[in-house]
């Protein structure tokens, strides 16, 4: 959950782990107007390798393929 404190360390590196453990993450993003929940949901889709798949309200969904075996196949 992204809140006052906005984008840290500390959530990228949670997210990152999350994505590792379960390839498909939802995050809670309330933080300032529309503009800015986007700009700070796509900066953590890149800070973590990650595609944002689906972003309704205040909740952004994140995908990372696994390395090791694909548990969640997202098509083309």
């Amino acid at each position: 959950m992204l809140g006052n404190a906005g984008l840290t360390e500390g959530v990228k590196n949670e997210l990152d782990r999350a994505l590792t453990d379960h390839e498909l993450v939802k995050v809670s993003a309330r933080v300032g107007d529309r503009d800015e929940r986007d700009a700070t949901l796509g900066k953590l889709a890149a800070l973590t390798a990650s595609e944002l798949v689906q972003r309704i309200g205040h909740v952004g969904v994140f995908y990372r393929r696994s390395k090791a075996l694909a548990k969640i196949v997202i098509p083309d």
